[in-house]
């Protein structure tokens, strides 16, 4: 109990200063009591120049993402690696990305689609409503009315077609070409290029040269042509597979004119091709070395090369080599190599794992989808993503993913505009990406954030947006 000099000295004080001092008790409690006091942050964006993604999970904040705004900021390199199981969104987030990206007047997308239903890809409806003709590979129809790519085509250089011919050959041999039928092979190259002035030179041409070789050829090398016909017997069959065999029409003729390299979006439909044949990395290589010398062009544009199913790149060592090359090269005139897979391991425990790796490595954006804890694990092991982050992601619903930007990570909600949902949920992707019904997320681009997507999709958020 006080005394009464001390409460009468308090009173004194309170009716002269008007005030009193207290004197608080101290509290004790524990860290994860006290932990309240203070307010949850999040991790700052990535800016707000680019595409709009969607929005941060945590702080409910707009996620805006672009490889050529951020390339030499935040980002070493322009690449991007999508994992997750199928059902999550990958599709949904590639399509509205594309389309997104095309606003920008200086964009350029190709797409390698290599799913698809009902004869058709699954970017097909996207290409029908931008007034774009997919190049459909298609061995039925080839002979026909198909499309052709000639892998001989002049506007590739002879390097680049010798290079190329070697990479079909080690693809569908499933090992490298020894020296001597690398001789072999590139001798019949040289005198087709030279004595083929009047046309496009094709593979016909080569393989008639394989098994009929020039006699200088082999005096040049002091060896008999019966030798030299004979190296090349093997790499003669495996070419004569493009030319009389189930790849016949596709790469055996001039390429077709009318192709436009120009158009803001051009889709390789690969669905008539067989996924798990050695067609599909064939096929993957050939398109990938006919763009590089044909398409990537020091115009200042920023293009985008998306591959669905890219594990047949990336698990293949010869067409991974030339990928590998491709995206070194396309930093350099503004190339964003975009690739698709289901799991991590179906790469980095493939035949091409010393090509997977560094491919990986050139892949500064991560974006994963939800997996399954183990596949999750290793994936964050591969990836070096922190602890947190590989907890979450077998919980992650369809629509979020945690996205890693050379180490920002960051968990995302992807939204989706009106304007894009029909040709995003087509009946051919819900077995790739279904619409969640009524989840009220899907419903945030009311308002504020609304305006701000129809401002980009309507071509006035940005200055450098056609």
């Amino acid at each position: 109990m006080r005394d009464p000099l001390s409460v009468l000295t308090d009173a004194f004080t309170a009716f002269v200063f008007g005030k009193v001092e207290t004197t608080r008790l101290p509290v004790r409690t524990s860290t994860g009591q006290a932990q309240a006091v203070y307010l949850p942050t999040a991790a700052p964006g990535l800016g707000d120049s680019g595409v709009i993604i969607g929005r941060e999970v945590y702080s409910g904040k707009g996620y805006i993402y672009d490889p050529f705004q951020l390339y030499g900021q935040q980002l070493p390199a322009p690449h991007w690696l999508v994992l997750g199981e199928s059902g999550n969104g990958k599709s949904a987030l590639e399509k509205t990305y594309v389309l997104r990206q095309l606003r920008f007047r200086d964009r350029q997308v190709v797409v390698l689609d290599a799913q698809g239903e009902d004869g058709v890809g699954e970017w097909n409806l996207i290409a029908q409503e931008l007034g774009i003709t997919p190049i459909r590979l298609d061995p039925m129809v080839a002979n026909d009315s198909g499309i052709r790519l000639n892998p001989l085509d002049p506007s590739i250089t002879t390097t680049g077609q010798l290079a190329l011919l070697r990479t079909i050959i080690e693809v569908a041999m499933g090992h490298g070409l020894d020296e001597r039928s690398g001789f072999a092979l590139k001798v019949a190259h040289a005198h087709v290029v030279e004595h083929t002035t009047h046309r496009q030179p094709i593979l016909t041409d080569i393989v008639e040269r394989l098994r009929h070789p020039e006699a200088e050829s082999a005096e040049a090398m002091n060896v008999d042509i019966d030798d030299v016909r004979a190296w090349g017997l093997d790499v003669a069959l495996v070419l004569d597979r493009l030319v009389d065999g189930d790849l016949r029409g596709m790469f055996d003729g001039p390429t077709t004119v009318g192709i436009d390299l120009d158009a803001p979006l051009i889709v390789f439909d690969l669905s008539h091709i067989d996924r798990n044949s050695i067609a599909m990395p064939i096929l993957m290589a050939i398109v990938g070395v006919w763009l590089e010398h044909t398409w990537i062009r020091p115009d200042r544009k920023k293009r985008i090369f998306l591959v669905e199913e890219a594990w047949h790149i990336i698990n293949s060592p010869f067409v991974a080599q030339l990928f590998q090359r491709l995206l070194k090269f396309g930093r350099r005139l503004g190339l964003s190599f975009v690739a698709v897979v289901h799991h991590l391991s179906d790469v980095v425990d493939g035949a091409a794992a010393k090509e997977a790796a560094a491919i990986l490595k050139m892949a500064s954006t991560r974006t994963i989808y939800a997996q399954k804890a183990d596949e999750a694990r290793n994936t964050g092991r591969v990836l070096g993503l922190p602890r947190w982050a590989v907890e979450i992601i077998p919980t992650l619903t369809p629509g979020i993913a945690v996205w890693d930007v050379n180490g920002n990570v960051q968990v995302v909600k992807h939204l989706i505009t009106e304007r894009e949902r029909p040709l995003v949920y087509t009946d051919r992707a819900m077995t790739e990406a279904s619409a969640p019904q009524g989840d009220p997320d899907l419903e945030w681009e009311t308002e504020q954030r609304a305006i701000l997507i129809e401002q980009q999709m309507n071509g006035t958020s940005q200055s450098t947006v056609a």
